[in-house]
């Protein structure tokens, strides 16, 4: 088997978005994680209308052949498209910048000082992994690093 070069999302990645984009959907994010004895690829997709099981389904099909094909991942595993969600996860570039102006929730890998773990507030800008969040009284402003949050969150997101 040739030995497979670079990082494993990223190979599906590059693998499975231009077949999400001729769907005219739009590929949300990837992910690769063992669940108990079990390895998941999640393909995570995204439209302005919603996704369906339509559009899994559709999409899970197009790109079963292909992956089995490139071989990007050189264990067994579980496929699943799904829907990123109404409370959907930022976690790329263009989802914080796609999403200024939205509420958001953070939960912190370490508590601020003052502030606390977990918080919310409005996403009002974001530049080269910095956050900045405004409270909802708009009185005040944190910026965080990303990758200092166990995770960020729309909240409440209305499609």
């Amino acid at each position: 088997m040739a030995e497979k070069k670079g990082n494993t999302v990223q190979r599906v990645w590059d693998i499975v978005e231009p077949i999400v984009n001729e769907h005219n959907l739009n590929l949300w994010d990837v992910r690769f994680l063992k669940e108990g004895a079990d390895w998941f690829l999640r393909v995570y997709i995204d439209c302005e209308e919603g996704i369906n099981i339509n559009h899994c389904e559709e999409i899970s099909r197009a790109i079963e052949e292909p992956l089995d094909r490139e071989d990007p991942i050189d264990k067994s595993y579980i496929l699943e498209v799904c829907s990123p969600g109404l409370e959907r996860p930022l976690v790329r570039d263009e989802h914080f910048t796609q999403f200024i102006g939205a509420d958001i929730m953070v939960n912190m890998i370490r508590p601020l000082e003052g502030i606390g773990k977990e918080f919310k507030g409005v996403l009002v800008d974001y530049n080269d992994g910095n956050v900045t969040i405004e409270d909802h009284s708009g009185e005040n402003q944190v910026v965080i690093n990303k990758k200092d949050a166990a995770w960020i969150k729309l909240d409440d997101f209305d499609l």
